[in-house]
């Protein structure tokens, strides 16, 4: 399950990839079109429809069996879409989730983390929405979530800033609490045999490569040397979730929506 098109590049590829080459069925569940995504102003106009056909020729290089699209709103970097994901009741959301799990007799449903991994409001309600299903399918899946190690991720962000590689306003504690930290991650999967497929998906995105003169996380993803991408992006991380009723429980008393 993720929130918009390229995430499930970022994240899961390769974790989807060796599944389907060990006879796994997979099935791929996108919450919005990514149309409040940043781009360039030339692929500004129709960009919902413009992710949608990446988001297929990802589904394609990955090998996934079904994509199923939910269609809502994208909520926009920082929830400014009233209408949009972030903004809706998770449990609506949930419900049509488990429809999806009971309808293909899911073993395990894949979420994000606790943080939202750098906190964008639609990552936030795919934890939130995932917890919740997980706990309202007939027959519970194992629950997974998608993260990265923290540590690492912080390090080459307080590099970059006394570099001066990062705009003079931009905090670079901001990732201090993203993601997750590396004793709490429970799988760590091993997709270095499936980068071709990897890399093939991060291409398929190509209107988040760049948005008017700057160059995106994805951009720099897909250039580097081939070896250098099987070090950063070899290894996917997740954490297991063991009882997602209390998860979810805890998640609505610290005042989650």
């Amino acid at each position: 399950m993720h929130a918009h098109p390229d995430d499930e590049a970022l994240l899961t590829a390769g974790t989807m990839a060796r599944a389907v080459a060990e006879g796994q069925r997979v099935v791929l569940i996108v919450a919005t079109n990514g149309e409040a995504g940043l781009t360039s102003t030339a692929l500004s106009a129709g960009l919902g429809l413009r992710r949608q056909a990446e988001l297929a020729a990802s589904a394609d290089a990955i090998g996934v069996h079904r994509v199923v699209t939910l269609g809502y709103p994208d909520s926009g970097l920082h929830g400014e879409q009233p209408a949009g994901f972030a903004h809706l009741d998770r449990f609506t959301i949930a419900k049509e989730i488990a429809a999806i799990l009971d309808a293909e007799d899911a073993d395990t449903l894949i979420g994000y983390d606790s943080a939202g991994g750098y906190g964008h409001p639609d990552h936030l309600q795919v934890h939130r929405a995932t917890r919740a299903a997980a706990v309202l399918a007939k027959k519970p899946p194992q629950l997974f979530e998608a993260t990265l190690p923290r540590e690492p991720i912080v390090k080459a962000v307080q590099l970059a800033a006394r570099l001066h590689l990062t705009p003079s306003d931009w905090d670079a504690h901001e990732f201090d609490y993203a993601w997750t930290a590396g004793a709490e991650i429970t799988h760590r999967v091993n997709v270095r045999p499936y980068m071709k497929a990897k890399r093939q998906a991060l291409r398929a995105h190509a209107s988040q490569a760049g948005a008017d003169g700057t160059t995106r996380t994805l951009a720099v993803l897909t250039r580097i040397p081939g070896p250098l991408a099987s070090l950063l992006l070899g290894t996917e991380y997740y954490i297991r979730v063991s009882d997602p009723k209390a998860a979810k429980a805890r998640g609505t008393a610290s005042g989650a929506s």
